[in-house]
């Protein structure tokens, strides 16, 4: 009995330490969103209590990964996650399926190593190493004389002092004559900081489409 307490102790502190690292030191910095953080902490822990006492039953772990597709395709229908978001969710549930069998299994170095994985990728991947990121927005532009191919540098030079972003191309959509405007797509580099701010920055500087 001893020991089964140990093992449950000692999978509980290794699953909360890694999902802590994850939502913590990964998650978090990007985006500072506290709905997310209680989210993935919330169904992390949760998630393991369940895998463990399951184990403890005749229902066994089948069961267990059961709920675990259940949970994976939640979706919240007063305010639909983001992709991102979803992958993290789906990332901290499966997390306490592996983790679970820490006191069922001899393979600890296994378990070890593939949360070191995830841990290395999504600390890769977050800090966009071997990749180049684009941010992009759709803004109604109002110099329809600047939309010629001839007068695309003209055209970059005064989106970038418009709207305050380092733009490098942009995508000409539907063109309105009667109006004198334009829908286009902008294109800049992602900042490597929070995308927050460039949202807000974005939003403020160029006109929706639906308002024009």
């Amino acid at each position: 009995m001893a020991s089964e307490f140990a093992q449950f102790i000692l999978g509980t502190l290794f699953n909360l330490l890694i999902a802590m690292l994850i939502v913590r030191f990964i998650y978090y910095p990007r985006t500072h969103e506290k709905q997310y953080v209680l989210t993935f902490l919330a169904f992390n822990t949760v998630m393991f209590f369940v895998m463990t006492m399951l184990q403890t039953t005749s229902l066994g772990v089948g069961v267990g990964f059961g709920l675990f597709a259940i949970f994976s395709m939640l979706r919240y229908r007063t305010d639909p996650i983001p992709i991102r978001e979803m992958t993290y969710l789906f990332i901290i549930i499966a997390l306490p399926v592996i983790n679970s069998l820490i006191g069922t299994t001899d393979s600890f170095w296994q378990l070890l190593v593939a949360n070191g994985l995830v841990l290395a990728l999504l600390y890769g991947l977050e800090h966009e190493w071997g990749f180049y990121f684009e941010s992009s927005s759709r803004i109604t532009y109002d110099r329809i004389d600047l939309i010629a191919s001839d007068r695309r540098e003209e055209l970059l030079v005064d989106l970038r002092e418009r709207t305050g972003l380092p733009v490098t191309r942009v995508k000409i959509g539907r063109m309105d004559f009667l109006r004198d405007s334009a829908e286009i797509k902008v294109y800049y580099d992602a900042p490597e900081q929070d995308g927050q701010a460039t949202v807000a920055q974005s939003q403020s500087a160029v006109t929706d489409p639906k308002e024009a």
